[in-house]
């Protein structure tokens, strides 16, 4: 992996491993520059998803080093790891670090400059706070979720998107940036209490401005913006794809008349009166045609169209291959870092090998090959070829 590369080069973050959220932030940390080290159970491969590490994409673009926090010396390693740190990122239930004696009172406390990130889904305060949950719980909590989903039916989960990913991983790195760069300038480090909840709340900001200038039902699948109107959803093509149409600003809506062959039930947009009509002819028009078909019609334009591209499709696809969006190491395909940048360009993805970087890492900290036998002896940290996860639930 190369010393540097990307905006955040100079950073360096200490990642409790965990599931989901924490290691997607540290992903991102790193993929831009960042040195993110990546503290993981020695032995065995943890957590209760039969999945093989050396696939993990979200792992990408780190050093790792296998220490038993759970130990009293393995704490000590990482006292002394994160006294070297900008950030620390960590996902467990609140309280869970603080037993370990790794909580922000200790770690700050001897690095006053140290960012302590703290991923979970409810926050470190509050009723739910002590509790178990995942995406679809958090994002029920905040009303993201209600908003998911058909007119008169229920609910449908979002994959793990808007929680995991866009409400948790993501504030998470926003986040630390923030307070490293308070820090940088202030020489004062502090606690990021990032929830699930708080960011898919924050993430439906639109909505429920919407919903306060009376321009949002408090329904699903009756909105602009959620399959309600039907010059924004998708169609069944006719050889059983799927397209995507997004069509509305007036003269978007104009061109989706004209390329799909429109009549005059569809003279007026925004009259939701109609649109059960005209989301009826639309699936008979859409239905008519092949998905390919319909590309070589509206791809180009500004109808507002892509076809609905499968997991594996999307990376094949010419937009995206001229972009290389996707990326391939490892042998794994997968997404590429994002976004862009003209003069810091972002690490190339790297993906986890079975042999952790602990002994390299402990001796730039000092340590002597001895005290480092020692402590594999102990079987306090693992060296050489080990793989895993810390194993509890990081949220």
């Amino acid at each position: 992996m190369e010393a540097a590369a990307g905006p955040l080069a100079g950073i360096r973050i200490v990642e409790i491993a965990g599931i989901g959220p924490g290691p997607f932030a540290c992903m991102m940390l790193a993929d831009h520059g960042a040195e993110v080290i990546r503290v993981e159970r020695p032995g065995g491969a943890g957590g209760d998803l039969p999945l093989d590490p050396r696939k993990d994409i979200l792992a990408r673009n780190r050093r790792r080093v296998a220490i038993d926090l759970k130990s009293a010396e393995g704490a000590a390693v990482v006292r002394d790891l994160v006294a070297t740190a900008d950030g620390l990122v960590e996902g467990f239930r609140p309280g869970v670090m603080e037993r370990l004696g790794l909580g922000p009172d200790e770690l700050i406390g001897a690095n006053p400059r140290l960012v302590y990130g703290r991923m979970t889904g409810w926050g470190q305060t509050g009723p739910y706070a002590a509790v178990a949950g995942h995406d679809i719980n958090y994002i029920a909590l905040s009303g993201a979720l209600h908003a998911c989903g058909r007119a008169d039916d229920k609910p449908v989960p979002p994959l793990n998107l808007i929680g995991d990913f866009g409400g948790g991983a993501m504030m998470l790195a926003f986040g630390m940036l923030a307070a490293i760069l308070s820090a940088k300038a202030t020489g004062t480090g502090q606690v990021v209490d990032c929830a699930m909840t708080d960011g898919s709340a924050l993430l439906m900001g639109m909505i429920y401005s919407f919903r306060a200038q009376g321009f949002w039902a408090d329904r699903r699948g009756v909105n602009l913006l959620d399959g309600g109107a039907p010059f924004y959803d998708t169609y069944q093509t006719a050889d059983g794809g799927y397209v995507a149409i997004g069509a509305i600003e007036p003269h978007f809506y104009a061109l989706l008349k004209e390329k799909a062959g429109l009549g005059s039930e569809f003279a007026v947009q925004m009259d939701a009166r109609r649109w059960p009509e005209q989301r009826a002819v639309l699936a008979g028009v859409f239905a008519g045609k092949t998905r390919d078909e319909w590309c070589a019609i509206m791809e180009g334009s500004d109808v507002c169209f892509a076809p609905v591209l499968s997991l594996d499709e999307a990376p094949e696809h010419p937009h995206n291959v001229a972009r290389d969006t996707f990326v391939e190491a490892g042998g794994v395909v997968q997404p590429a870092p994002a976004p862009r940048y003209s003069a810091t360009p972002t690490r190339q993805p790297a993906m986890p090998t079975a042999d952790s970087d602990t002994a390299a890492v402990l001796a730039e900290l000092g340590y002597s090959t001895a005290r480092i036998d020692a402590l594999r002896d102990a079987e306090v940290v693992g060296v050489g070829r080990t793989i895993g996860l810390i194993g509890e639930d990081s949220r």
